[in-house]
């Protein structure tokens, strides 16, 4: 398994002396969660019945832009749909935008294809799979619409298949979005609901493709992919245009707050999405050492030492907190 963000046992093997609770600012999940509710006891007794998984592939549908149910394949989390995807086209040369999240590599070998991580767009028409996050994660990169439907054109024309990961588009710009495109076929979107609904731990995803397509993932997905609590919670979230409107404003201002913040200790914002910020700096190590030692975790890269992910402090404990570890920071304690 790839290391990723947000293991807390990972934190406290890293830093055993660290003081908690954690501070974790290594994801990139809305610490402002979707308000929960009591659900019907029948959503854990009772399998989840086939109409109801059908409301929740309209609501996806309408929530994401997607032409109808058809075109939804909903799942337990995106994560889990990522070999099966990458298993539409036959094993052959698979081409993922980079540095990015590193699942997908991952995934497209499982299914057998030969994957090369590529930093130019243009490398990616010689592909039969190409594979882009958008926007991207770590550093928010959006590539344009017309640019991702010139690709999956000339891919289709191969037989080829163009995934685009928009895990992170609920913030980002709506009409660089595919979601209304996956109808024409070699298109697969897949959207992820806990992170801007901050339920990580529910596990519900979705698969936008051409009917025929989403039919055959829900196939191999089986009967009762999502569970029925995961169903009666993502169901009126989706359909609450009300609450969204208003997390995207909420969230778009903490961003520019802790842009602010990150600025006055000389850290410069270089991209990210109002989910997280993205920084590159010579001291990232080092700031990643100093924070963790004192129970904030950020998410650094092996293969990036120079970059760090930052996550959206969750109200303003969480801000002093970590406004007061970078004054420490700055003057140079425990260094």
């Amino acid at each position: 398994m790839t290391d990723h963000g947000g293991s807390l046992a990972r934190a406290a093997a890293l830093f055993p002396h660290a003081p908690t609770p954690w501070l974790d600012l290594s994801t990139g999940i809305n610490p402002h969660s979707y308000p929960l509710f009591d659900l019907p006891a029948t959503a854990y007794r009772r399998l989840p019945e086939e109409a109801r998984a059908q409301e929740l592939a309209a609501a996806a549908a309408r929530a994401y832009g997607a032409e109808s149910a058809a075109h939804v394949a909903a799942a337990p989390g995106t994560q889990i749909l990522l070999p099966l995807v990458a298993s539409l086209v036959d094993p052959g040369a698979g081409k993922v935008l980079s540095p990015t999240y590193a699942e997908h590599a991952r995934a497209a070998a499982l299914a057998g294809h030969r994957v090369e991580a590529v930093e130019r767009f243009e490398q990616l028409f010689e592909s039969n799979l190409a594979i882009v996050v958008n926007p991207n994660n770590p550093d928010g990169r959006v590539v344009p619409r017309a640019r991702l439907l010139e690709l999956a054109a000339h891919l289709a024309k191969k037989g080829g298949l163009l995934v685009v990961d928009e895990a992170f588009m609920d913030v980002g710009p709506g009409g660089e979005s595919l979601a209304g495109d996956v109808g024409e076929g070699g298109i697969v979107v897949l959207r992820s609901f806990g992170k801007f609904f901050g339920l990580a731990g529910l596990r519900l995803g979705f698969a936008l493709a051409a009917p025929a397509v989403a039919q055959r993932l829900g196939a191999w997905l089986g009967p009762w992919a999502v569970a029925g609590p995961a169903m009666e919670i993502g169901l009126p979230a989706l359909d609450d245009r009300k609450w969204q409107a208003a997390m995207r404003e909420t969230l778009r201002a903490e961003a520019a707050r802790l842009d602010g913040l990150l600025e006055r200790y000389g850290l410069a914002v270089s991209g990210g999405t109002y989910l997280f910020r993205y920084v590159l700096t010579p001291a990232a190590p080092d700031l990643f050492d100093f924070l963790g030692g004192r129970g904030i975790l950020l998410r650094n890269f092996a293969d990036r030492p120079e970059a760090l992910r930052i996550g959206l402090p969750g109200g303003e404990a969480e801000f002093s907190r970590l406004e007061n570890a970078l004054e420490n920071w700055r003057k140079g304690e425990g260094r």
